[in-house]
């Protein structure tokens, strides 16, 4: 039960919400959508849903056009941010009422109301209302509803945001289980790159309303098609800055210069974006390729276990996130170690050249 989006736009106004969208999820997969808020996350889930009607294009589901098909004509679960639950149902009840409105026999009702408990924690909260349920507690019982439905397409816009650090990791690690062997299609909108990295699956990553780049997860990472592609698929933001090939060298400014790697020696002369992740820039020297810049610091954040530090250098703000703790004194001059062999190479146009 492949779904598919075919020149799909979204205007209201003179806004283009949508620009023009291809996508296809094949059946069984687990599919995320990457993007900041206000990409165009929710307006494209709501797309496939038939909550929204599109101003051109067509949703295609199963081989068939879907694109008229209110959505209570379609086999859909939806879970937002924000919970949504029956105030005057038990928990048990909120779970359970997608299946008596399918007609399900009791035991089945039960059993599967039972699991989706289990897994979601509430068990011990069957019997109580939402009103005497904590926010988190709330948004678990609507995940739960959604979930319990089987349905062909189940659309998760940020649902575990609301829920504390402990729970969502359990979640993230049990939901692409949960759907493992389903013939659903599951679509999972997401602001954090990590958590899109830790689901898995496919990933489209969104940014002001157009889809940049569809692929595996992993693929996207670590081969990102643009500029834009690898800033939304990186938190903090990656590191940029403009620099100059002469001959088997790059220049960043006065700042720092190394030796073109192999990957990018054959570049005709001239400027390029180079492209790093705060992980890959460090107080201390680390990874294969370790080129020293010094930067004045502007902030430090320190946790118990990694330090972020934002310094500028050579005209450009950046970040380092690195394990340990490095107390760095704001407005010092910092040393710190770029592991160039980890960079992305941009062209003019911003395209990726080389990663």
């Amino acid at each position: 039960m492949a779904l598919e989006l075919k020149n799909l736009t979204k205007q209201v106004g003179a806004e283009v919400h949508i620009h023009p969208v291809n996508l296809r999820f094949e059946p069984g997969s687990f599919n995320t959508l990457l993007g900041t808020t206000l990409a165009g996350k929710t307006t494209l889930m709501q797309l496939m849903a038939g909550l929204e009607r599109p101003t051109s294009g067509s949703v295609w589901f199963n081989g068939a056009d879907v694109t008229g098909e209110p959505v209570q004509r379609r086999n859909v679960a939806m879970v937002y941010q924000q919970f949504i639950n029956y105030p005057n149902f038990t928990v048990y009840e909120n779970i359970a009422s997608p299946l008596r409105v399918a007609r399900l026999a009791r035991s089945e009702i039960d059993d599967r109301v039972g699991r989706m408990a289990e897994l979601l924690k509430l068990t011990a909260m069957l019997e109580r209302y939402p009103s005497e349920l904590s926010g988190g507690q709330q948004q678990r019982t609507a995940i739960a509803r959604a979930l319990v439905k089987d349905a062909d397409l189940v659309l998760l816009d940020e649902p575990l945001a609301n829920l504390d650090f402990k729970l969502r990791e359990e979640l993230r690690d049990e939901l692409p289980k949960l759907f493992a062997g389903r013939n659903c299609v599951v679509v999972y909108a997401t602001t954090e790159p990590v958590e899109a990295l830790l689901l898995g699956g496919h990933a489209a990553t969104l940014h002001e309303g157009r889809v940049t780049q569809f692929g595996p997860t992993g693929d996207l990472y670590r081969h990102p098609r643009d500029l834009i592609t690898a800033q939304v698929f990186s938190d903090p933001p990656i590191n940029t800055a403009k620099v100059e090939k002469h001959g088997d060298t790059f220049r960043l400014g006065a700042a720092a210069h190394w030796k073109a790697p192999e990957k990018v020696r054959g570049l005709a002369d001239g400027e390029y974006t180079f492209g790093v992740r705060p992980h890959h820039v460090s107080p201390r020297k680390a990874g294969s390729e370790p080129v020293a810049v010094d930067g004045v610091v502007r902030i430090a954040e320190l946790s118990g276990s990694e330090s972020t530090i934002h310094f500028a250098m050579a005209g450009n703000n950046w970040v380092s996130q690195s394990p340990g703790i490095h107390p760095l004194p704001i407005g010092s001059t910092a040393r710190l170690y770029v592991d160039v062999a980890k960079g992305f190479y941009f062209d003019a146009d911003q395209r990726l050249i080389a990663a």
